[in-house]
């Protein structure tokens, strides 16, 4: 059966009502979902994300010096700029085949976790909360906001909040207690990144080869005072939200559902060893399974592969339902990797960008975003990030490569412990792989990881003193750009999944790809017809939200997608009309010509 005669089908067999939501932002306005939502089985029946931005970083990246990458691409993104010039560095370091000295490498990881830290707490509390809070509660749900002002919190003693209610009313925007606390502890955590790469989000000092920051103990010591009071801070935000998150399933029977998707989820891994990490392609499997968070694809609870050579052969780029005219016949620039495996024509590598707008057609091209796949070698996987935080944690507690005393990874769960701080005894919490992938894990996780990366950084600052101490105090290392190259960095965006893919010929990039989470988590349709992880994870989700169509505020849609992190930030924006009656037809088949 055609998707048409899908349709048409369900159609036939109940009411069903159009509702959009354009555009869902966190900074520029381009994500839309677009729904059906069918209000008698309470669900939603078919849903397509689209993104209305082109970009065009790989078309004018062209041509440029290669030393210039990180300062370029960084300016994809307002948000997670950092992100991207650290990836860009990784990739020039790999094709300059230089290796930053040790404390250059702790500074950098320093700088990525504190901004780890910084953009889950705001993501977390001042954007994903409000969907929490007890003003959208009261007005989506009402029945159970006076539920959870009943329910005494489980966890009262460690963050201060006697009920559910009182959580709920900490989270309200700008006069919540809570969401005033955790603006403040951004800040903090801003200072910390600007302490160890100058500038956020586009870092002043980060360089291939290594960092210009100035390394002394003072520097460290402003970092570590800052920390732990962040440290302090999430012994009450762990605890604290699961109450809410435990909640939301006893007050809700088959909340779970809400979305929920298969569990395909990709880690690149992120926060080098130096001690291992050379940055050659030769030696990528060995240490990337050496980073502080673990690589990892994982299909239904199972660790596919941790190898980032396999990872980075697997990569597939789909053209789907997006604007764009394939590349079949153009240059091939990478027939083999560095070790004589073949590259395949869909990786990176070899993608050619042809922008082809067109009006939007949901049965043919819809959107900007691409499709990117993992391929297992049978199956193109349309794998998620989940926002970022459950794919590496499950990644790293499957792996079981990750001890160092402030964080262990078991197998079966991730171990994280935080000392003793001033205002409260040392603390361990346990984050164990969940049953599902669904909207309540992936907001649950990225919690976990806030005191995740709280504990590594505490690590890495132990390692950087010491390497003071020691008398290493060199934070760069120089290099040559040579005249041919292909090299990729892998990390990880706040978000998910970063990789970079250069080619170098001429001393200048022949081609350059990055592939943040953006196009993983929002892909369109592939040619096979397998929707993106938004549309999937919206698609199906029960409807919970107590108000009737004519007030209809998605609050349960918005959650699944807003559980992905979606990088496309500040405001949300989003259509509340009475949505469009589409009429019943006699005949399926005259349905699905009509369509």
């Amino acid at each position: 059966m055609t998707m048409a005669e899908e349709r048409a089908a369900a159609e036939l067999a109940t009411d069903v009502v159009e509702m959009n939501w354009d555009p869902i932002t966190r900074i520029v306005g381009s994500l839309g979902i677009y729904t059906k939502i069918d209000f008698k089985q309470k669900k939603v029946t078919e849903c397509h994300s689209t993104s209305s931005i082109f970009r065009g970083y790989s078309i004018f990246m062209k041509g440029k010096d290669p030393r210039d990458a990180h300062f370029i691409t960084s300016r994809i993104c307002g948000i997670c700029g950092d992100n991207h010039a650290t990836c860009s560095v990784y990739n020039q370091n790999m094709a300059y085949g230089v290796r930053p000295p040790h404390l250059g490498e702790w500074i950098i990881n320093l700088g990525e976790a504190a901004e780890y830290m910084f953009d889950h707490n705001i993501f977390q509390e001042n954007l994903v909360g409000v969907d929490y809070c007890a003003k959208m509660v009261g007005e989506t749900n009402p029945g159970v906001l006076e539920q959870a002002n009943r329910t005494e919190a489980p966890h009262a003693a460690d963050h201060g909040y006697r009920t559910i209610g009182d959580i709920m009313r900490s989270l309200n925007p700008l006069e919540g207690e809570f969401y005033r606390e955790a603006l403040a502890v951004s800040r903090t955590t801003r200072e910390m990144f600007c302490l160890m790469e100058g500038r956020h989000v586009h870092p002043s000092t980060l360089y291939p080869g290594g960092v210009g920051t100035v390394a002394t103990i003072q520097l460290f010591t402003d970092y570590l005072t800052r920390l732990m009071r962040y440290v302090e801070f999430m012994k009450r935000v762990v605890p604290m939200h699961d109450d809410l998150f435990d909640f939301f399933y006893q007050a809700l029977p088959g909340y779970e559902e809400v979305g929920r998707r298969r569990v395909q989820l990709v880690c690149w891994g992120s926060l080098n060893d130096p001690e291992y990490c050379d940055f050659s392609y030769e030696h990528m499997t060995d240490w990337g399974r050496r980073m502080f968070v673990s690589p990892g694809v994982i299909v239904d609870g199972k660790l596919i592969t941790n190898d980032l050579v396999k990872i980075n052969l697997g990569i597939r780029i789909l053209l789907g339902h997006s604007y764009y005219e394939d590349w079949d016949g153009e240059e091939v620039f990478v027939e083999r990797d560095p070790l004589g495996n073949p590259v395949d024509r869909r990786h990176p590598w070899n993608q050619h960008t042809i922008p082809r707008p067109a009006k939007r057609d949901f049965d043919d091209k819809y959107s900007w975003t691409m499709s990117p796949r993992w391929f297992d070698g049978e199956n193109y996987l349309a794998a998620d990030t989940g926002g970022g935080p459950i794919a590496r944690l499950w990644a790293t507690a499957l792996g079981g490569l990750v001890d160092h005393g402030y964080v262990k990874s078991t197998g079966h769960s991730v171990l994280i412990n935080l000392p003793r701080t001033a205002g409260r005894p040392e603390a361990t919490f346990e984050w164990r792989i969940p049953r599902w992938s669904n909207a309540i894990e992936r907001n649950r996780a990225r919690t976990y990881f806030q005191a995740y990366m709280a504990a590594s950084a505490l690590y890495f600052v132990e390692q950087a003193l010491a390497e003071l101490r020691a008398g290493n105090t060199r934070t760069w290392e120089p290099f040559t750009v040579p005249d041919e190259a292909v090299s990729v960095g892998f990390t990880e965006a706040v978000r998910g999944v970063l990789s970079h893919h250069m080619v170098i010929r001429g001393g200048k990039i022949a081609n350059y790809h990055p592939y943040p989470p953006t196009p993983w988590n929002g892909s369109v349709r592939d040619h096979f017809g397998t929707p993106g992880p938004y549309e999937d994870a919206v698609q199906n989700t029960p409807i919970f939200e107590e108000n009737p169509p004519e007030r209809f505020k998605g609050i349960d849609i918005m959650r699944a997608v807003r559980s992905f992190d979606p990088c496309l930030p500040c405001g949300v924006h989003m259509f509340l009309g009475e949505g469009r009656t589409l009429h019943k037809v006699h005949s399926p088949l005259a349905a699905a010509t009509a369509l």
